[in-house]
């Protein structure tokens, strides 16, 4: 047996979410139904994390074991060839046996992008809001989510981790061209629609829709419930995964 490592990136607008799914196009799914042609045998992808609904991907990686002795260059040749046209495998290799995609990813990284520039031909890749977003006073909002916390509040109802405990280890919002920012949260994993929620809540309070002390008081009350404000997918972008010796990524 091999055990083979994908590096792939994929517009994520026309796709029902990342997991496979029964009669709906998925990218686990379009990828697991090719490789199976190709390999000719059952095909079981581990991968870092899972994607929503309309979420992108600059870095993902999966992998799979396999008894083929197909060789690699062959192998992405004939996926990117064959796999639509939004998905695009970056890399191919072959990994000991023990890694594990899922379980030795040491952090993961998502950007989330925001325009104040109302763009038809960007709008599946970013968010639109009509006002402009100062970048000291949105990092600020953020700012208290550093750190290990109970983020039950900033998961979906449907969630299936065991615990909401997670870590948070940096937050950062920089100009993103022009009119855009860009906020990127690493942490060591995140809770369902995690993201969305942080990003939601935090456009709400900078508005003033919620207390300025919002996000503080779910973080200090995991289990009251809150008003959660899920931002659209279409600005959210798993932008990193990071394993021993090397950083896929921002």
């Amino acid at each position: 047996m091999r055990n083979i490592r994908l590096k792939y990136r994929y517009d994520g607008s026309l796709f029902f979410g990342f997991q496979r799914q029964i009669d709906k196009r998925t990218v686990q799914g379009e990828i697991e139904k090719l490789l199976e042609i190709v390999l000719k045998e059952k095909v079981n992808m581990i991968s870092s994390g899972r994607t929503d609904r309309g979420v992108h991907a600059l870095i993902q990686v999966s992998n799979f074991l396999t008894s083929s002795t197909i060789p690699l260059d062959k192998l992405q040749y004939v996926l990117n060839r064959s796999l639509p046209q939004d998905i695009d495998i970056i890399e191919i290799d072959e990994v000991d046996m023990q890694f594990n995609s899922r379980f030795d990813a040491g952090k993961r990284g998502y950007r989330y992008i925001i325009s104040w520039d109302k763009d038809p031909f960007k709008s599946r890749y970013e968010t639109y809001i009509n006002k402009e977003v100062e970048i000291t006073k949105f990092k600020n909002i953020l700012s208290p989510l550093v750190g290990v916390h109970d983020f039950n509040n900033f998961r979906m109802s449907d969630c299936g981790s065991k615990t909401s405990i997670r870590e948070i280890y940096s937050i950062d919002v920089v100009p993103y061209g022009d009119k855009r920012v860009a906020i990127d949260i690493i942490g060591s994993s995140f809770l369902k629609s995690q993201i969305r929620i942080i990003i939601g809540t935090a456009l709400d309070i900078y508005f003033g829709l919620r207390s300025s002390n919002y996000i503080e008081e779910m973080l200090a009350n995991p289990k009251k419930d809150f008003i959660k404000r899920v931002a659209p997918p279409n600005g959210l972008y798993l932008a990193m995964v990071d394993y021993e010796g090397g950083n896929n990524g921002i």
